[in-house]
Protein backbone atom coordinates (compact mmCIF):
# COMPACT_ATOMS: atom_id res chain seq x y z
CA UNK A 1 0.00 0.00 0.00
CA UNK A 2 1.60 3.26 -1.21
CA UNK A 3 0.79 6.70 0.18
CA UNK A 4 0.20 8.08 -3.32
CA UNK A 5 -0.25 6.24 -6.61
CA UNK A 6 -0.18 8.14 -9.90
CA UNK A 7 -1.75 5.91 -12.53
CA UNK A 8 -2.33 5.96 -16.30
CA UNK A 9 0.00 8.88 -16.95
CA UNK A 10 2.41 9.47 -19.80
CA UNK A 11 5.74 9.39 -17.99
CA UNK A 12 8.49 11.72 -19.19
CA UNK A 13 11.18 10.70 -16.77
CA UNK A 14 13.68 13.57 -17.20
CA UNK A 15 16.37 11.50 -18.90
CA UNK A 16 15.44 12.65 -22.42
CA UNK A 17 14.06 9.23 -23.33
CA UNK A 18 10.74 8.81 -25.12
CA UNK A 19 7.57 8.93 -22.99
CA UNK A 20 5.92 5.72 -21.79
CA UNK A 21 2.68 4.90 -20.00
CA UNK A 22 2.96 3.78 -16.43
CA UNK A 23 2.06 4.10 -12.79
CA UNK A 24 4.17 5.49 -9.96
CA UNK A 25 4.00 4.42 -6.32
CA UNK A 26 5.14 6.91 -3.66
CA UNK A 27 5.82 6.01 -0.04
CA UNK A 28 6.86 8.77 2.32
CA UNK A 29 9.21 11.07 0.40
CA UNK A 30 10.43 8.46 -2.11
CA UNK A 31 9.40 6.92 -5.42
CA UNK A 32 9.38 3.21 -4.62
CA UNK A 33 7.77 1.73 -7.73
CA UNK A 34 7.35 2.55 -11.40
CA UNK A 35 5.61 -0.03 -13.57
CA UNK A 36 3.67 -0.27 -16.81
CA UNK A 37 0.46 -1.64 -15.24
CA UNK A 38 -2.15 0.20 -13.20
CA UNK A 39 -2.25 -2.42 -10.45
CA UNK A 40 -0.60 -0.42 -7.65
CA UNK A 41 -2.66 0.21 -4.52
CA UNK A 42 -2.49 3.46 -2.61
CA UNK A 43 -4.17 5.54 0.07
CA UNK A 44 -4.49 8.27 -2.52
CA UNK A 45 -4.93 7.50 -6.23
CA UNK A 46 -4.35 10.24 -8.81
CA UNK A 47 -5.63 9.29 -12.25
CA UNK A 48 -3.28 10.99 -14.73
CA UNK A 49 -5.05 9.82 -17.88
CA UNK A 50 -4.19 12.23 -20.72
CA UNK A 51 -1.58 13.96 -18.57
CA UNK A 52 2.22 14.01 -18.49
CA UNK A 53 3.97 12.99 -15.29
CA UNK A 54 7.48 14.45 -15.05
CA UNK A 55 10.07 15.21 -12.40
CA UNK A 56 9.59 18.47 -10.57
CA UNK A 57 11.24 21.33 -12.42
CA UNK A 58 14.60 22.57 -11.15
CA UNK A 59 15.12 26.32 -11.53
CA UNK A 60 18.89 26.49 -11.92
CA UNK A 61 18.87 30.27 -11.81
CA UNK A 62 16.66 31.76 -9.11
CA UNK A 63 16.73 34.75 -6.77
CA UNK A 64 14.31 33.81 -3.97
CA UNK A 65 16.93 34.09 -1.19
CA UNK A 66 15.09 36.87 0.67
CA UNK A 67 11.63 36.48 -0.88
CA UNK A 68 11.26 32.99 0.62
CA UNK A 69 11.32 34.69 4.01
CA UNK A 70 8.48 36.98 2.91
CA UNK A 71 6.38 34.19 1.37
CA UNK A 72 7.66 30.70 2.23
CA UNK A 73 4.98 29.12 0.03
CA UNK A 74 6.91 30.28 -3.03
CA UNK A 75 3.61 30.60 -4.88
CA UNK A 76 4.80 31.63 -8.34
CA UNK A 77 7.53 28.99 -8.39
CA UNK A 78 5.65 25.92 -7.23
CA UNK A 79 2.53 26.75 -9.26
CA UNK A 80 4.61 26.58 -12.43
CA UNK A 81 5.99 23.21 -11.42
CA UNK A 82 9.24 24.23 -9.74
CA UNK A 83 10.08 21.89 -6.87
CA UNK A 84 13.74 22.94 -6.48
CA UNK A 85 15.38 26.33 -6.88
CA UNK A 86 19.06 27.25 -6.92
CA UNK A 87 19.46 30.61 -5.20
CA UNK A 88 22.36 32.97 -4.62
CA UNK A 89 22.85 33.70 -8.31
CA UNK A 90 24.52 36.68 -10.01
CA UNK A 91 26.84 37.07 -7.04
CA UNK A 92 24.01 38.14 -4.73
CA UNK A 93 23.38 35.68 -1.90
CA UNK A 94 21.77 35.95 1.50
CA UNK A 95 24.86 34.42 3.11
CA UNK A 96 27.65 34.41 4.04
CA UNK A 97 27.41 38.08 4.87
CA UNK A 98 29.01 40.31 7.51
CA UNK A 99 30.40 43.78 8.09
CA UNK A 100 28.90 46.90 6.55
CA UNK A 101 27.22 44.90 3.80
CA UNK A 102 25.18 42.99 6.37
CA UNK A 103 24.17 46.23 8.11
CA UNK A 104 23.17 47.85 4.81
CA UNK A 105 20.93 44.94 3.87
CA UNK A 106 19.37 44.83 7.33
CA UNK A 107 18.22 48.40 6.79
CA UNK A 108 17.11 47.78 3.19
CA UNK A 109 15.05 44.63 3.77
CA UNK A 110 13.82 45.80 7.14
CA UNK A 111 12.42 48.91 5.50
CA UNK A 112 10.98 47.12 2.45
CA UNK A 113 9.62 43.91 3.98
CA UNK A 114 10.01 44.28 7.79
CA UNK A 115 12.48 41.38 7.72
CA UNK A 116 14.85 40.76 10.61
CA UNK A 117 18.12 39.72 8.99
CA UNK A 118 19.55 37.92 11.99
CA UNK A 119 22.00 35.51 10.34
CA UNK A 120 25.52 35.70 8.94
CA UNK A 121 26.48 32.19 7.81
CA UNK A 122 25.05 29.67 5.36
CA UNK A 123 24.32 27.38 8.31
CA UNK A 124 22.35 30.06 10.17
CA UNK A 125 20.43 31.04 7.04
CA UNK A 126 19.61 27.39 6.26
CA UNK A 127 18.38 26.80 9.80
CA UNK A 128 16.04 29.79 9.50
CA UNK A 129 14.52 28.41 6.28
CA UNK A 130 14.04 25.03 7.96
CA UNK A 131 12.41 26.69 10.96
CA UNK A 132 9.82 28.65 8.97
CA UNK A 133 9.17 25.82 6.48
CA UNK A 134 9.27 26.34 2.71
CA UNK A 135 7.23 24.85 -0.11
CA UNK A 136 10.14 24.12 -2.46
CA UNK A 137 13.58 22.62 -2.10
CA UNK A 138 16.23 25.32 -1.97
CA UNK A 139 19.92 25.02 -2.76
CA UNK A 140 22.33 27.92 -2.35
CA UNK A 141 25.33 29.34 -4.13
CA UNK A 142 27.82 31.64 -2.44
CA UNK A 143 27.62 35.16 -3.81
CA UNK A 144 31.00 36.57 -4.85
CA UNK A 145 29.63 40.12 -4.78
CA UNK A 146 28.20 39.61 -1.29
CA UNK A 147 31.44 38.13 0.07
CA UNK A 148 33.63 40.81 -1.53
CA UNK A 149 31.41 43.60 -0.19
CA UNK A 150 31.46 42.00 3.27
CA UNK A 151 35.27 41.85 3.30
CA UNK A 152 36.27 45.10 1.59
CA UNK A 153 33.16 47.11 0.86
CA UNK A 154 32.36 48.38 -2.61
CA UNK A 155 35.84 49.68 -3.32
CA UNK A 156 37.23 49.92 -6.85
CA UNK A 157 40.52 48.10 -6.34
CA UNK A 158 42.08 44.67 -6.09
CA UNK A 159 41.96 42.98 -2.69
CA UNK A 160 45.01 42.95 -0.50
CA UNK A 161 46.56 39.63 0.49
CA UNK A 162 44.67 39.47 3.79
CA UNK A 163 41.39 40.48 2.13
CA UNK A 164 41.73 37.75 -0.51
CA UNK A 165 42.54 35.25 2.23
CA UNK A 166 39.40 36.35 4.12
CA UNK A 167 37.29 35.87 0.98
CA UNK A 168 38.75 32.40 0.46
CA UNK A 169 38.03 31.54 4.09
CA UNK A 170 34.38 32.66 3.63
CA UNK A 171 34.09 30.46 0.53
CA UNK A 172 35.68 27.51 2.33
CA UNK A 173 33.29 27.85 5.27
CA UNK A 174 30.27 28.28 3.00
CA UNK A 175 31.14 25.20 0.97
CA UNK A 176 31.63 23.20 4.17
CA UNK A 177 28.15 24.32 5.25
CA UNK A 178 26.52 22.88 2.13
CA UNK A 179 26.71 25.49 -0.66
CA UNK A 180 26.82 24.10 -4.19
CA UNK A 181 29.32 26.57 -5.58
CA UNK A 182 30.14 30.22 -6.17
CA UNK A 183 28.26 32.73 -8.28
CA UNK A 184 29.41 36.11 -9.49
CA UNK A 185 27.76 39.09 -11.11
CA UNK A 186 30.57 40.80 -12.97
CA UNK A 187 28.27 43.51 -14.27
CA UNK A 188 27.37 44.51 -10.70
CA UNK A 189 29.24 46.16 -7.84
CA UNK A 190 31.63 45.23 -6.37
CA UNK A 191 32.49 42.21 -8.58
CA UNK A 192 32.77 44.59 -11.54
CA UNK A 193 35.99 45.82 -9.88
CA UNK A 194 37.51 42.32 -9.67
CA UNK A 195 40.02 40.68 -12.00
CA UNK A 196 40.61 37.11 -13.12
CA UNK A 197 43.25 36.36 -10.45
CA UNK A 198 40.74 37.03 -7.67
CA UNK A 199 38.10 34.75 -9.18
CA UNK A 200 40.67 32.03 -9.87
CA UNK A 201 41.70 32.07 -6.21
CA UNK A 202 38.10 31.74 -5.01
CA UNK A 203 37.25 29.05 -7.53
CA UNK A 204 40.25 26.98 -6.57
CA UNK A 205 38.52 26.64 -3.19
CA UNK A 206 35.24 25.76 -4.90
CA UNK A 207 36.96 23.12 -7.03
CA UNK A 208 38.32 21.32 -3.95
CA UNK A 209 34.71 20.88 -2.83
CA UNK A 210 33.53 19.75 -6.29
CA UNK A 211 31.33 22.83 -6.59
CA UNK A 212 30.37 24.90 -9.65
CA UNK A 213 31.02 28.45 -10.80
CA UNK A 214 28.05 30.38 -12.18
CA UNK A 215 28.43 33.79 -13.74
CA UNK A 216 26.49 36.77 -14.90
CA UNK A 217 29.23 37.88 -17.26
CA UNK A 218 30.89 41.28 -17.35
CA UNK A 219 29.09 42.15 -20.58
CA UNK A 220 26.15 40.75 -22.48
CA UNK A 221 26.21 43.35 -25.23
CA UNK A 222 29.14 45.11 -26.94
CA UNK A 223 31.88 43.15 -25.16
CA UNK A 224 30.04 39.82 -24.88
CA UNK A 225 32.72 37.84 -26.75
CA UNK A 226 35.45 39.19 -24.51
CA UNK A 227 33.27 38.43 -21.48
CA UNK A 228 32.83 34.80 -22.52
CA UNK A 229 36.56 34.43 -23.05
CA UNK A 230 37.16 35.82 -19.55
CA UNK A 231 34.93 33.35 -17.70
CA UNK A 232 36.15 30.43 -19.80
CA UNK A 233 39.71 31.37 -18.87
CA UNK A 234 38.72 31.13 -15.20
CA UNK A 235 37.31 27.66 -15.87
CA UNK A 236 40.44 26.72 -17.80
CA UNK A 237 42.76 27.74 -14.97
CA UNK A 238 40.72 26.09 -12.22
CA UNK A 239 38.91 23.25 -14.04
CA UNK A 240 35.78 24.22 -12.13
CA UNK A 241 32.48 23.43 -13.94
CA UNK A 242 31.18 26.68 -15.46
CA UNK A 243 27.54 27.73 -15.76
CA UNK A 244 27.01 30.84 -17.90
CA UNK A 245 23.92 32.56 -16.58
CA UNK A 246 21.11 33.70 -18.88
CA UNK A 247 23.12 33.54 -22.12
CA UNK A 248 22.10 36.40 -24.38
CA UNK A 249 23.10 38.96 -26.98
CA UNK A 250 21.77 42.32 -25.90
CA UNK A 251 21.10 45.20 -28.33
CA UNK A 252 20.46 44.63 -32.03
CA UNK A 253 23.99 45.59 -33.05
CA UNK A 254 25.21 42.50 -31.15
CA UNK A 255 22.67 39.92 -32.31
CA UNK A 256 25.01 38.70 -35.06
CA UNK A 257 27.64 37.69 -32.48
CA UNK A 258 25.71 34.64 -31.29
CA UNK A 259 27.28 32.11 -33.65
CA UNK A 260 30.75 33.28 -32.63
CA UNK A 261 29.72 32.92 -28.99
CA UNK A 262 28.71 29.34 -29.67
CA UNK A 263 32.06 28.69 -31.33
CA UNK A 264 33.96 29.99 -28.30
CA UNK A 265 31.89 27.88 -25.91
CA UNK A 266 32.07 24.73 -28.02
CA UNK A 267 35.83 25.02 -28.54
CA UNK A 268 36.21 25.06 -24.77
CA UNK A 269 33.89 22.08 -24.39
CA UNK A 270 35.99 20.22 -26.95
CA UNK A 271 39.03 21.00 -24.76
CA UNK A 272 37.33 19.02 -22.02
CA UNK A 273 35.91 21.87 -19.96
CA UNK A 274 32.48 21.41 -18.37
CA UNK A 275 30.57 24.43 -19.71
CA UNK A 276 26.80 24.85 -19.79
CA UNK A 277 24.40 27.79 -19.71
CA UNK A 278 20.83 28.71 -18.93
CA UNK A 279 18.24 31.06 -20.37
CA UNK A 280 14.71 32.29 -19.66
CA UNK A 281 12.14 32.26 -22.51
CA UNK A 282 11.71 36.01 -23.00
CA UNK A 283 13.48 38.67 -25.05
CA UNK A 284 13.47 41.27 -22.28
CA UNK A 285 15.79 41.09 -19.30
CA UNK A 286 15.20 42.49 -15.82
CA UNK A 287 17.59 44.04 -13.36
CA UNK A 288 18.02 47.21 -11.34
CA UNK A 289 17.70 50.53 -13.15
CA UNK A 290 21.12 51.42 -11.75
CA UNK A 291 22.58 48.95 -14.28
CA UNK A 292 22.56 51.84 -16.77
CA UNK A 293 25.34 53.52 -14.75
CA UNK A 294 29.05 53.11 -15.58
CA UNK A 295 31.04 50.83 -13.28
CA UNK A 296 32.86 53.63 -11.47
CA UNK A 297 29.53 55.04 -10.28
CA UNK A 298 28.93 51.91 -8.18
CA UNK A 299 31.84 52.50 -5.83
CA UNK A 300 31.11 53.15 -2.17
CA UNK A 301 28.15 52.59 0.15
CA UNK A 302 24.59 53.41 -0.81
CA UNK A 303 24.66 56.97 0.55
CA UNK A 304 27.86 57.70 -1.38
CA UNK A 305 26.35 56.34 -4.59
CA UNK A 306 23.16 58.34 -4.19
CA UNK A 307 25.03 61.56 -3.42
CA UNK A 308 27.13 60.98 -6.54
CA UNK A 309 23.93 61.13 -8.62
CA UNK A 310 23.04 64.47 -7.01
CA UNK A 311 26.30 66.08 -8.14
CA UNK A 312 25.64 67.96 -11.39
CA UNK A 313 29.22 67.56 -12.63
CA UNK A 314 29.15 63.81 -12.03
CA UNK A 315 25.70 63.53 -13.61
CA UNK A 316 26.97 65.20 -16.75
CA UNK A 317 29.86 62.73 -16.89
CA UNK A 318 27.45 59.80 -16.48
CA UNK A 319 25.17 61.22 -19.15
CA UNK A 320 28.02 61.55 -21.64
CA UNK A 321 29.08 57.95 -21.04
CA UNK A 322 25.55 56.62 -21.49
CA UNK A 323 25.06 58.59 -24.71
CA UNK A 324 28.39 57.34 -26.04
CA UNK A 325 27.51 53.73 -25.29
CA UNK A 326 23.88 54.01 -26.40
CA UNK A 327 23.57 56.51 -29.24
CA UNK A 328 20.38 54.84 -30.51
CA UNK A 329 17.43 57.24 -30.50
CA UNK A 330 15.01 54.79 -28.87
CA UNK A 331 17.30 53.82 -25.99
CA UNK A 332 15.07 55.16 -23.21
CA UNK A 333 12.02 53.53 -24.79
CA UNK A 334 13.57 50.06 -24.37
CA UNK A 335 13.77 50.42 -20.56
CA UNK A 336 10.48 49.86 -18.74
CA UNK A 337 10.12 50.53 -15.02
CA UNK A 338 9.08 47.31 -13.32
CA UNK A 339 8.92 48.02 -9.59
CA UNK A 340 9.68 50.89 -7.25
CA UNK A 341 9.83 50.97 -3.47
CA UNK A 342 7.67 54.02 -2.68
CA UNK A 343 4.10 55.05 -3.38
CA UNK A 344 5.31 58.36 -4.78
CA UNK A 345 6.57 56.79 -8.01
CA UNK A 346 4.17 53.82 -8.18
CA UNK A 347 2.35 55.36 -11.14
CA UNK A 348 5.43 54.97 -13.33
CA UNK A 349 5.45 51.16 -13.05
CA UNK A 350 4.85 49.64 -16.46
CA UNK A 351 5.97 52.78 -18.32
CA UNK A 352 9.17 53.13 -20.28
CA UNK A 353 11.62 55.81 -19.21
CA UNK A 354 10.74 58.09 -22.13
CA UNK A 355 7.01 57.95 -21.26
CA UNK A 356 7.59 58.41 -17.54
CA UNK A 357 9.94 61.32 -18.13
CA UNK A 358 7.40 63.00 -20.38
CA UNK A 359 4.75 62.62 -17.68
CA UNK A 360 7.14 64.09 -15.11
CA UNK A 361 8.12 66.95 -17.42
CA UNK A 362 11.79 65.96 -17.43
CA UNK A 363 14.40 64.79 -19.89
CA UNK A 364 14.71 60.95 -19.81
CA UNK A 365 18.22 60.96 -18.32
CA UNK A 366 17.30 63.40 -15.56
CA UNK A 367 14.17 61.43 -14.75
CA UNK A 368 16.18 58.20 -14.47
CA UNK A 369 18.71 59.78 -12.13
CA UNK A 370 16.03 61.45 -10.03
CA UNK A 371 13.96 58.29 -9.59
CA UNK A 372 17.10 56.37 -8.55
CA UNK A 373 17.77 59.03 -5.92
CA UNK A 374 14.16 59.16 -4.69
CA UNK A 375 13.91 55.36 -4.48
CA UNK A 376 17.35 54.99 -2.90
CA UNK A 377 18.43 52.86 -5.87
CA UNK A 378 15.57 50.37 -5.34
CA UNK A 379 14.14 50.48 -8.87
CA UNK A 380 13.95 47.45 -11.15
CA UNK A 381 13.39 47.63 -14.88
CA UNK A 382 12.73 45.43 -17.90
CA UNK A 383 15.14 45.90 -20.80
CA UNK A 384 13.73 45.01 -24.23
CA UNK A 385 16.93 44.34 -26.13
CA UNK A 386 17.01 40.75 -27.39
CA UNK A 387 16.15 38.66 -30.43
CA UNK A 388 13.51 35.92 -30.63
CA UNK A 389 15.50 34.17 -33.37
CA UNK A 390 18.58 34.07 -31.15
CA UNK A 391 16.55 32.73 -28.24
CA UNK A 392 15.45 29.79 -30.39
CA UNK A 393 19.07 29.12 -31.40
CA UNK A 394 20.15 29.15 -27.76
CA UNK A 395 17.46 26.66 -26.78
CA UNK A 396 18.49 24.26 -29.54
CA UNK A 397 21.92 23.81 -27.96
CA UNK A 398 22.25 20.65 -25.83
CA UNK A 399 24.21 22.53 -23.16
CA UNK A 400 21.42 25.04 -22.49
CA UNK A 401 19.10 24.66 -19.50
CA UNK A 402 16.05 26.59 -18.32
CA UNK A 403 16.34 29.18 -15.57
CA UNK A 404 13.82 31.86 -14.58
CA UNK A 405 16.29 34.46 -13.27
CA UNK A 406 13.52 35.46 -10.87
CA UNK A 407 12.51 35.40 -7.24
CA UNK A 408 9.29 33.80 -6.07
CA UNK A 409 6.25 36.04 -6.21
CA UNK A 410 2.57 35.81 -5.30
CA UNK A 411 -0.77 37.36 -6.24
CA UNK A 412 -1.26 38.67 -2.70
CA UNK A 413 0.79 40.45 -0.05
CA UNK A 414 3.98 42.45 -0.54
CA UNK A 415 5.25 40.14 -3.32
CA UNK A 416 2.29 41.15 -5.49
CA UNK A 417 3.44 44.76 -5.76
CA UNK A 418 4.72 46.33 -8.96
CA UNK A 419 4.90 44.83 -12.42
CA UNK A 420 7.60 42.16 -12.14
CA UNK A 421 9.03 40.39 -15.17
CA UNK A 422 6.52 37.71 -16.25
CA UNK A 423 9.24 35.07 -16.00
CA UNK A 424 8.49 34.97 -12.26
CA UNK A 425 5.15 33.32 -13.04
CA UNK A 426 5.55 31.79 -16.49
CA UNK A 427 9.05 30.53 -17.34
CA UNK A 428 8.60 26.77 -17.29
CA UNK A 429 5.04 26.53 -18.71
CA UNK A 430 6.11 28.97 -21.44
CA UNK A 431 8.99 26.73 -22.50
CA UNK A 432 6.73 23.68 -22.61
CA UNK A 433 3.76 25.42 -24.23
CA UNK A 434 5.45 27.67 -26.78
CA UNK A 435 8.99 26.47 -27.47
CA UNK A 436 8.26 22.74 -27.28
CA UNK A 437 4.60 22.32 -28.28
CA UNK A 438 3.89 25.27 -30.58
CA UNK A 439 7.25 26.13 -32.14
CA UNK A 440 8.87 22.70 -31.98
CA UNK A 441 12.24 24.18 -31.04
CA UNK A 442 12.75 21.06 -28.92
CA UNK A 443 10.81 17.91 -28.13
CA UNK A 444 8.86 17.65 -24.89
CA UNK A 445 11.29 15.07 -23.41
CA UNK A 446 14.22 17.34 -24.30
CA UNK A 447 12.52 20.37 -22.72
CA UNK A 448 11.80 18.40 -19.55
CA UNK A 449 15.40 17.16 -19.43
CA UNK A 450 16.69 20.74 -19.66
CA UNK A 451 14.64 21.67 -16.59
CA UNK A 452 15.15 18.54 -14.49
CA UNK A 453 18.08 16.11 -14.82
CA UNK A 454 20.44 18.54 -16.57
CA UNK A 455 20.59 21.03 -13.68
CA UNK A 456 20.79 18.22 -11.12
CA UNK A 457 23.76 16.69 -12.94
CA UNK A 458 25.45 20.07 -13.18
CA UNK A 459 25.03 20.88 -9.51
CA UNK A 460 25.55 17.37 -8.20
CA UNK A 461 22.07 17.21 -6.66
CA UNK A 462 21.52 13.57 -5.75
CA UNK A 463 18.34 11.50 -6.31
CA UNK A 464 16.35 14.32 -7.91
CA UNK A 465 15.69 15.40 -11.48
CA UNK A 466 14.49 12.03 -12.78
CA UNK A 467 11.57 9.70 -12.15
CA UNK A 468 13.38 6.61 -10.91
CA UNK A 469 12.79 4.12 -8.16
CA UNK A 470 14.71 5.23 -5.09
CA UNK A 471 14.60 8.92 -6.05
CA UNK A 472 12.83 11.62 -4.05
CA UNK A 473 9.20 12.13 -4.96
CA UNK A 474 9.31 15.55 -6.64
CA UNK A 475 6.79 15.40 -9.49
CA UNK A 476 4.65 17.56 -11.76
CA UNK A 477 1.45 16.39 -13.47
CA UNK A 478 0.51 18.64 -16.39
CA UNK A 479 -1.64 18.65 -19.51
CA UNK A 480 0.71 18.73 -22.51
CA UNK A 481 -2.03 20.17 -24.72
CA UNK A 482 -2.98 23.12 -22.52
CA UNK A 483 0.05 23.99 -20.39
CA UNK A 484 0.79 27.67 -20.99
CA UNK A 485 1.96 30.79 -19.25
CA UNK A 486 -0.56 33.58 -18.77
CA UNK A 487 1.73 36.26 -17.35
CA UNK A 488 2.46 39.22 -19.62
CA UNK A 489 4.60 42.31 -19.23
CA UNK A 490 1.50 44.47 -18.76
CA UNK A 491 -0.27 41.95 -16.48
CA UNK A 492 2.51 39.79 -15.05
CA UNK A 493 0.90 38.53 -11.86
CA UNK A 494 -0.96 35.56 -13.32
CA UNK A 495 -0.42 31.88 -12.61
CA UNK A 496 -0.11 29.48 -15.56
CA UNK A 497 -2.64 27.00 -16.88
CA UNK A 498 -2.40 23.26 -17.38
CA UNK A 499 -0.56 22.20 -14.20
CA UNK A 500 -2.84 20.03 -12.06
CA UNK A 501 -0.53 18.64 -9.39
CA UNK A 502 2.87 19.39 -7.92
CA UNK A 503 4.33 16.98 -5.38
CA UNK A 504 7.33 17.98 -3.25
CA UNK A 505 9.11 15.28 -1.24
CA UNK A 506 6.03 13.06 -1.46
CA UNK A 507 3.55 15.75 -0.38
CA UNK A 508 0.88 17.25 -2.61
CA UNK A 509 1.70 20.96 -2.71
CA UNK A 510 -0.44 21.98 -5.70
CA UNK A 511 -3.77 20.22 -6.27
CA UNK A 512 -6.00 21.04 -9.22
CA UNK A 513 -3.90 24.13 -9.80
CA UNK A 514 -4.24 25.51 -6.27
CA UNK A 515 -1.58 25.69 -3.55
CA UNK A 516 -2.48 23.40 -0.64
CA UNK A 517 -0.39 25.33 1.87
CA UNK A 518 2.01 22.42 2.24
CA UNK A 519 5.59 23.35 3.15
CA UNK A 520 7.50 20.12 2.62
CA UNK A 521 10.48 21.66 0.84
CA UNK A 522 13.99 21.16 2.13
CA UNK A 523 17.24 23.07 2.22
CA UNK A 524 19.56 20.97 0.09
CA UNK A 525 23.21 20.52 0.96
CA UNK A 526 26.12 19.71 -1.33
CA UNK A 527 27.34 16.21 -0.50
Amino acid sequence: MFDIVISNGKIIDGSGRLPYRGSIGIKGDMILKIEATASLSGKRIIDAEGMVVSPGFVDIHGHSDYFLLVNPQAESKVRQGVTTEIGGNCGYSAAPIFGEEAEERKVEYGKQFSLDLNWYTIQEYSELLKKIGISINFAVLLGHNTIRASVMGKENRNPGKKELEDMCIAVEKGMNEGAFGLSTGLIYSPACFSEIAEMVALNNVVKRHKGVFTTHMRSEDDLVLEAIEEVIEIARQTHVPLQISHLKTSRERNWNKLDRMFQVIERAIDEGLDITCDRYPYIASNTGLQAILPDWAYEGDKETRINRLRDETVREKIKNEIVKKHPESDYWKTIVISTVASEKNRGYEGMNIAEAADMAGKAPFDFAMDVLIEEEMNVSANYFTMSEENLAKIYRKPYTMIGSDSACRADYGPLAEGKPHPRAFGTFPRVLGIYAREKGIMTLPTAVKKMTSDPCRKLGIQKRGELREGFYADLVIFNPDTIMDKATFSEPIQYPEGIDYVIVNGNITVEKGEHTGCRSGRVLRKT
